[in-house]
């Protein structure tokens, strides 16, 4: 099996974007330098070649009685200027004069010539060892017809610009290793708040869950995240306080019936005793593992319903239909007790498990049974909400629930205090078995209490008409 390779490292990643960025625009920025240098020297060429033209053509129309005057004329007709050489042939290609060894009688052949200067018609061209920037021109006096090469040499310019390019392309590479070397030191400087945080992350501990990472001293970048850590903090937090006050009250619910069972055989073993004596001890060790039995079998259901092992086959029910064989259930709990139940609101129909909308309702109605006073009623009410839901409460007079016990009422074994403790045939699951099969089918549930009464709010889906 192929290792996996590590991805890239942050500093790298910039480091390396930066690379590209500098490659790019060092290169684009040379290129244009050359081109605005080579550019230069054209122009410029351009402009001695016009000069230097214009002087000959000059000598040319002025009247020279012998060949020789001619010549003359021309020898000094370009004075000053430096790697500049011309030639004139006749038209038919006699060489008449040249102020070069070259001979340039080829190239006035062979280069497309005009009348008069025209830059389109200047060409580079090697004679030689050397290459020249080349100008061929016609002209014609009132005697006869001449063309005319004037050349520039380029071995110094051409000098220069390798010199110049070499210089541009070491000042370049130098610039950009020391541009990237100051992206790496940013990008490693600006990284030292993330080592900051990294180094109070690794200071939490499950005994140090209340340390918060500082939103207030960190990059604004980083807002977000530090945000994002200490949310997910607080959410284990709760859960590991959840999860240790579980531990605590799944230990008691355990010990009660553990102890009962191992007191009444050490006594029953304690000495010999009639049939029926075993018997009824039997009875009693069959009712505390019976308890046991139930209180095993509701965790692991809770279990399966958390982690979705148990798919609701959920179909229409009638509120009213529902509520009414609940009641009929109850009634003689709710006699015995001196309780009434009471139906208002809607009929509607909605979406749940027939098994699983029982066993939630039963599960309210058997906790609102417990904590009745003696000549009140329970009423369950029915409503439907603007977002196409319908709420079934159940409310139930009796004590004030303190507030900041309300939302832990839903977790296994949870006891709010001693005013409300379970009595012997509750195990500490129903809560949270109702909130598991709301969920399941795609609902919510929420309590409230104040010191009129308490109140289980149950959203379903409804059917829509």
């Amino acid at each position: 099996m192929k290792a996996r390779l590590r991805p890239m490292s942050l500093t790298l990643r910039v480091v390396l974007f930066v690379a590209i960025a500098v490659i790019f625009s060092l290169s684009l920025i040379g290129v244009l330098i050359n081109s605005s240098i080579n550019h230069h020297f054209s122009v410029q060429d351009s402009g001695e070649l016009q000069v230097i033209n214009h002087s000959i053509e000059d000598v040319l129309s002025q009247q020279n009685d012998t060949k020789k005057t001619l010549i003359t004329s021309l020898a000094n007709a370009v004075v000053g200027h430096h790697g500049v050489y011309y030639q004139v042939n006749t038209q038919d290609g006699h060489f008449i004069y040249s102020n070069s060894t070259q001979d340039f009688s080829d190239l006035s052949k062979v280069l497309p010539s005009s009348i008069g200067f025209n830059s389109e018609n200047i060409a580079q061209h090697r004679v030689g060892e050397s290459m020249y920037r080349v100008l061929v021109t016609d002209y014609k006096n009132q005697h006869s017809g001449y063309k005319i090469t004037v050349a520039i040499d380029m071995t110094f310019h051409m000098q220069f610009l390798t010199q110049f390019s070499q210089s541009l392309w070491l000042i370049m590479i130098g610039t950009g290793l020391l541009v990237l070397l100051a992206a790496w030191f940013a990008v490693y400087q600006s990284l030292n708040p993330l080592r900051g945080l990294s180094k109070n992350m690794h200071d939490i501990q499950t005994n140090k869950m209340d340390v918060r990472l500082d939103e207030d001293n960190i990059p604004i970048e980083l807002v977000n995240m530090v945000q994002s850590f200490n949310s997910m903090l607080d959410r284990l937090q709760n859960e590991f306080l959840r999860l240790s006050n579980f531990s605590s009250d799944i230990a008691h619910e355990l010990r009660t019936p553990l102890t009962n069972i191992i007191t009444q055989t050490q006594v029953g073993l304690s000495r010999s005793r009639e049939l029926e004596e075993y018997q009824e001890l039997l009875f009693s060790n069959l009712e505390e593992l019976e308890r046991l039995t139930k209180m095993v079998s509701d965790m692991l259901w809770l279990a399966k319903t958390q982690n979705g092992l148990i798919k609701p086959e959920q179909q229409v029910l009638n509120n009213n239909t529902e509520i009414d064989a609940l009641f009929e259930y109850f009634d003689a709990l709710a006699e015995e007790a001196d309780i009434g139940f009471i139906q208002q609101g809607q009929q509607l129909d909605f979406y749940c498990d027939k098994l699983h909308f029982r066993q939630l309702l039963s599960n309210l109605l058997s906790n609102a049974l417990r904590y009745t006073p003696q000549g009140s009623s329970i009423t369950v009410k029915t409503e439907q909400t603007d977002d196409g839901q319908i709420c079934i409460s159940v409310i139930n007079p009796g004590e004030k629930i303190v507030q900041e016990h309300l939302p832990f009422l839903f977790d296994r074994f949870y006891r709010p205090d001693k005013s409300r403790q379970r009595h012997s045939d509750g195990a500490g699951l129903g809560l949270a078995i109702v909130k598991a099969l709301v969920t399941a089918n795609g609902g919510k549930i929420e309590v409230t209490s104040n010191d009129v009464n308490t109140c289980f709010n149950v959203y379903l889906n409804q059917v829509k008409s």
